[in-house]
């Protein structure tokens, strides 16, 4: 099989004009882009805002595992099954960042014959978006530095600034810096670092506002900083709400382009799945929900992380309203669960498989607690079996959810239409009961410690000392009425990257509680989580190359 930038390249795309007059989107509101990319208007709300809107899918999936398991596949090749079969659709994902790209992860424009083109642009540079994020973000930066070498009006206390600069690149020697070094005129001397831009809370934000304003009224909420009385100060206390959003002004609008098969895609934002909601923008979704018959929209991460803050953050922010759940996996992840080796997942063994498949019940049984409708797509590999396949299935009855085999991969949308009918059906016959997990006016440890015992299933949470008193500073500031965003491994239902399957016997750790004042949610973190990654041993960049007539080698 050729491999997925062969097949991106030969794709024979739309111009971008025809695909978003298909969905009726007016000339006026689309900005291109070159031939095949443009931004759209929010005047489109506007103008839609009396239109019914369209179902909304969630395509979640298992814990990863390095064996894969194909969630964005999944996404791209259902929203072209559900086309082929008349319905009128529209997938919604998140933009990449470079760092995974360049690093170990690569792309995130799905792979195969189910791919979003076109395919080196998006993984690339884009529309600049994240240019204009990290632009933004690191304004900020340089406004509260100057701010502190000017004089100190707001008396910020120099250790207490928590905020610091982006850069959309795996690169671990900027984690810990020191700025300031020099002459008394090259600023304050303090110790800093930077995350990767998927980390910065202006990347969430950008994806949660619901309009221009709303996001200016987010940008001056952000604290950067707090004062030597122990008081926030904010983006706002330091003028640059104007600045950030000048910046920001076409980075809010969706991006559109197209799959392979050309359904029409949105491709917008992409905050970190742990730090972060790992959703697409609100923006791009609402959208979208206007312009189609059904939405496929995707989160990241497996459902314990990924589904929890789709339906506790995103949904419950933007008024959303899921109408069913996909939840994707595969044999060998499901093996691996289940305790074999990378190495040994072509060999069929039907006791691991068993023992992994209790990861996948449990987030079924999570997505219940939602509300949801669920149905399981398992992506295919030649190597899986019938008796495996029939034990999956039969494990799947049994909590009264069905299993269909996904082929999108080598077949596109052909392979997705077994999926796409199996989806429609449920929306058609059962009705979403879709309702957050917790109530956001409960306290900081309440709200914790409910996500972490019905979700992860941990016998309790234990609080460090400092997350105590971080609790306790939140409180006094008066934010902790807000959603919590877990920062936890993704691995694992625990906070332990090395507990497979569905672990018990185990308690959560949470070491530091931040508020991200902006985003409008409070963010527990658990175990180790890296806000900058650094590359491998060999990154995935050392592959990449471009010849003289435009052939990119390398890219996925």
């Amino acid at each position: 099989m050729k491999t997925d930038v062969q097949i991106a390249q030969e794709a024979k795309m739309l111009p971008i004009t025809e695909v978003a007059k298909k969905l009726g989107i007016e000339e006026d509101e689309l900005e291109l882009y070159g031939k095949y990319k443009a931004k759209v208007s929010l005047d489109v709300l506007k103008r839609l805002e009396d239109k019914p809107s369209a179902k909304l899918i969630l395509v979640t999936a298992i814990n990863p595992t390095p064996a894969g398991e194909g969630k964005t596949t999944t996404n791209v090749g259902l929203s072209m099954g559900l086309n082929k079969i008349g319905k009128k659709t529209i997938t919604a994902l998140r933009e990449p960042s470079l760092g995974p790209c360049f690093g170990v992860k690569g792309g995130a424009a799905g792979g195969g014959y189910s791919q979003v083109v076109p395919m080196d642009d998006i993984n690339l540079h884009f529309t600049g978006d994240f240019h204009a994020i990290t632009s933004a973000h690191n304004l900020l930066a340089a406004l509260l530095d100057n701010h502190l070498h000017q004089g100190n009006r707001l008396n910020i206390e120099p250790k207490k600034i928590v905020w610091k600069r982006v850069l959309d690149m795996n690169d671990r020697v900027l984690r810990n810096i020191i700025v300031g070094l020099g002459g008394k005129g090259d600023g304050v001397t303090r110790q800093s670092g930077f995350d990767i831009t998927v980390a910065s809370e202006i990347m969430a934000i950008l994806c949660l506002a619901t309009s221009l304003q709303d996001l200016k009224d987010r940008l001056s909420r952000m604290v950067v900083a707090y004062n030597k009385d122990g008081n926030a100060v904010t983006a706002g206390d330091l003028e640059a709400t104007g600045a950030m959003a000048l910046l920001l002004k076409d980075a809010i609008k969706p991006n559109l382009v197209q799959t392979l098969e050309n359904t029409p895609a949105f491709i917008h934002g992409g905050p970190f799945a742990n730090i972060a909601h790992g959703c697409n923008s609100v923006m791009a979704t609402k959208v979208a929900l206007k312009l189609a018959d059904y939405v496929v929209t995707e989160a990241g991460f497996g459902a314990d992380l990924g589904a929890e803050k789709f339906f506790d953050i995103k949904c419950r922010f933007a008024g959303l309203h899921p109408d069913a759940a996909v939840i994707v996996a595969t044999v060998r992840a499901l093996k691996m669960n289940g305790g074999v080796p990378k190495s040994e997942l072509s060999t069929e063994n039907l006791n691991a498989l068993e023992k992994g498949i209790a990861n996948l019940e449990r987030h079924l049984e999570n997505l219940d607690k939602f509300g949801v409708p669920a149905v399981v797509a398992i992506n295919k590999f030649p190597t899986d079996t019938e008796a495996e396949l029939t034990l999956l299935k039969e494990k799947c009855a049994a909590k009264g959810v069905e299993v269909i085999l996904s082929e999108v991969f080598t077949k596109g949308g052909a392979g997705g239409i077994d999926l796409a009918k199996k989806v429609v059906e449920i929306c058609e016959t059962r009705k979403s009961n879709y309702a957050p997990l917790y109530d956001v006016n409960g306290t900081i440890i309440e709200k914790i410690t409910k996500i972490s015992t019905e979700i992860y299933r941990a016998d309790g949470v234990e609080f460090t000392a400092d997350a105590k008193k971080q609790i306790a500073e939140i409180e006094k500031l008066g934010l902790d009425k807000m959603p919590i965003c877990m920062a936890k491994t993704q691995y694992s239902f625990s906070d332990n990257p090395a507990l497979l399957g569905a672990p018990t016997g185990f308690k959560v750790t949470v070491k530091e509680v931040k508020v991200s004042a902006g985003a409008g949610f409070i963010v527990a973190l658990t175990g180790d989580i890296m806000t900058m990654p650094g590359l491998p041993k060999i990154p995935a960049a050392n592959g990449m190359d471009i010849t003289e007539d435009g052939e990119i080698i390398g890219l996925s």
